[in-house]
């Protein structure tokens, strides 16, 4: 699945295609995708203009002139793709443009989500409402990060995965940031914050270990420089730990049904 730096950069591939200009037309190439589109989700489309081409964790959001705001998700396998023409299988919905791109949203696996949200209905939106801060955003922070883990017994790196705590970082970066600040994924939760919700020094490395690696992450998908080597610990089990002066062995194991790699010697 697509985590947020890959988002990001779809966003970016978009917004010079997107923003400021008028959808012609929306081909839709079947009834639903996860679900079914909204009603009359072509019509609703046709002749509005996409005023920027925004990121709320894993979301694409598109506001309209009309004053809705069109909702997407990559799912599992979904991506988009600008040109000026061509088919390609799994092509399930085509937005022709003013500007005259054709962007094409290809997925597979039909996991993604296009939505229409009424205007002013953003904030209340199931997939919104319950995001916690957006982890690049200067809202975010060790004090944040603290508050939210206070008094919860689940693993730090559970914790990580849920979107109220920090919106938008997923398996992948959840796993990098706790190798970069030191921390074992296995550790509770409230451990990085007092009893009242003060952050440990923990917190404040975890905040901003988390900023790091999708910054970093973001910029090297720029470069187009984006392998599997790029990773500390992700996919590495059995390779040695890429902590200076650390003699630790990359171990695997399974949370809450997803894999984790962690370093057992320098992730306390």
């Amino acid at each position: 699945m697509p985590e947020l730096p890959e988002v990001e950069m779809v966003r970016r591939h978009l917004a010079p295609v997107m923003e400021r200009r008028r959808f012609e037309d929306v081909i839709l190439r079947r009834r639903d995708l996860r679900e079914a589109f909204p009603r009359k989700f072509r019509e609703r489309l046709i002749g509005q203009t996409a005023v920027s081409v925004d990121r709320r964790a894993k979301y694409l959001l598109v506001p309209l002139s009309s004053g809705e705001t069109l909702l997407m998700h990559l799912g599992m396998s979904g991506d988009f793709r600008t040109g000026t023409g061509g088919s390609l299988r799994h092509d399930h919905v085509v937005f022709r443009m003013s500007s005259g791109a054709i962007v094409t949203f290809n997925d597979p696996r039909r996991f993604g989500l296009m939505d229409l949200v009424p205007a002013g209905g953003l904030a209340t939106h199931p997939a919104i409402s319950v995001l916690g801060p957006e982890p690049l955003s200067p809202d975010f922070d060790g004090d944040a990060l603290a508050r939210a883990c206070r008094g919860r017994r689940m693993p730090l790196k559970v914790a990580l995965l849920d979107q109220r705590i920090v919106a938008g970082l997923g398996n992948i970066y959840a796993s990098e940031a706790l190798h970069v600040a030191g921390l074992s994924p296995t550790r509770r939760a409230s451990t990085i914050a007092t009893g009242s919700g003060l952050p440990r020094p923990a917190a404040h490395r975890l905040a901003a270990a988390i900023k790091q690696v999708l910054e970093r992450a973001i910029a090297r998908a720029a470069r187009e420089n984006y392998r599997a080597s790029r990773f500390r610990v992700y996919d590495r089990e059995a390779e040695p730990c890429r902590r200076a002066r650390c003699t630790g062995v990359i171990r695997r194991r399974t949370q809450a049904g997803r894999s984790t790699f962690y370093c057992p010697v320098c992730q306390r």
